[in-house]
């Protein structure tokens, strides 16, 4: 047994199909299917069912993977420790960033990362909180971007800035005169919100609950873009965070957004890495330059 052969398995778990397995690990069809025979002969099990046009684990199979994977992560981790021990700052670094921050944060942060470190390969991507948890605990990227606070062990977590959070309504809403809200001032209105996953969805359900208002149940937004939209149409008001307001989309027509009064309701913006991460040194640096910016905008 190999860490290839490992890798070959888990590619056929996350695909279900040998062609497309064998496409990811860069070998072909024939060869992928022979080496996982190899591996069941070794272990003297069944790790797969073959069916035609139907491919699944058996259970001992999934179990094995579950296992495979730490023992690939495990692997990687070596070779990052290896080339990290040269050069800290060169490689690949993979970051998930939740969607209500990566599109703000991102325009703002990529060119100073880059200039800051230069030989560093930023892979970025987009999950929700609980996804990008998962893949960050399992070893699939190295840092994430999210909201904080974070209970979870084995992560390390550092805040990067405060966000504050804003009130967005339809120009023609008798709410849109005002200057400056309160919480209390939406007392019995009609909220507006992602839909469950988002972590956004609770910040704003907690900043609203001092208060009684209506969310709809009919309309639930994907996105903060979607919520833009829908507020646009007049179903209702929505709260967006700050930077967000500040994107290319923030002043379209028909959106008015008005600022809390003090104290303003935020959620805190942070970085979380797993303890054992051998790309520490890399991580900081990143880290440096994103609350670098937004230190400066506040």
């Amino acid at each position: 047994m190999n860490l290839k052969d490992l890798k070959y398995l888990v590619a056929l778990a996350d695909t279900g199909h040998f062609g497309k397995a064998a496409e990811r690990t860069f070998v072909s069809q024939p060869t992928l299917s022979a080496q996982l025979k190899k591996l069941e002969e070794f272990l003297g099990v069944k790790l797969v069912e073959r069916q035609p046009k139907n491919v699944r684990l058996t259970e001992v199979g999934k179990q094995v993977v579950v296992r495979a994977r730490r023992m690939l992560d495990e692997g990687d981790e070596i070779i990052a420790l290896a080339r990290s021990n040269t050069d800290p700052f060169a490689g690949k670094l993979k970051i998930g960033l939740i969607p209500t921050i990566g599109p703000y944060l991102l325009p703002r942060v990529l060119q100073k990362i880059r200039k800051a470190v230069p030989q560093l390969q930023l892979m970025l991507y987009e999950y929700q909180t609980e996804s990008l948890l998962t893949r960050l605990r399992d070893g699939e990227i190295d840092l994430g971007v999210m909201a904080l606070p974070l209970l979870h062990d084995g992560l390390e977590s550092r805040t990067l800035y405060e966000e504050a959070f804003t009130v967005a309504l339809p120009n023609h809403h008798p709410l849109a005169a005002k200057n400056h809200f309160k919480v209390q001032d939406l007392k019995g209105q009609t909220l507006l919100l992602l839909e469950d996953g988002h972590c956004l969805r609770d910040q704003a359900l907690e900043v609203c609950s001092r208060v009684d208002v209506r969310e709809v149940e009919d309309f639930r937004a994907t996105s903060l873009e979607t919520l833009r939209q829908m507020v646009v149409a007049g179903l209702g008001i929505t709260l967006l965070p700050e930077l967000a307001v500040e994107s290319p989309f923030g002043s379209q027509r028909g959106l008015t957004v008005r600022q809390f009064s003090n104290p303003k309701p935020s959620r805190t913006v942070g970085a979380v890495w797993r303890k054992s991460s051998t790309r520490e040194a890399a991580i900081a640096a990143v880290c440096d330059v994103m609350h670098g910016v937004m230190d400066k905008k506040a």
